[in-house]
């Protein structure tokens, strides 16, 4: 069976390397959310732990 050529009418764009300036700030914004959704979730479940010790 013979190899075909291309398929379709795009071309294949060149990669680029994997640290560009938007991956980057793809993780930094990653992780400042993460920070905050983790710091949100700590002072809810203290909120809920407080509020079911004081008004027993």
């Amino acid at each position: 069976m013979a190899r075909q050529g291309r398929h379709g009418a795009t071309r294949r764009q060149a990669k680029r390397p994997a640290l560009s300036r938007g991956i980057a700030f793809d993780r930094w914004l990653d992780r400042i959310v993460t920070v905050a959704v983790v710091t949100a979730m700590v002072i809810g479940f203290a909120a809920v732990i407080a509020h079911w010790l004081l008004y027993r």
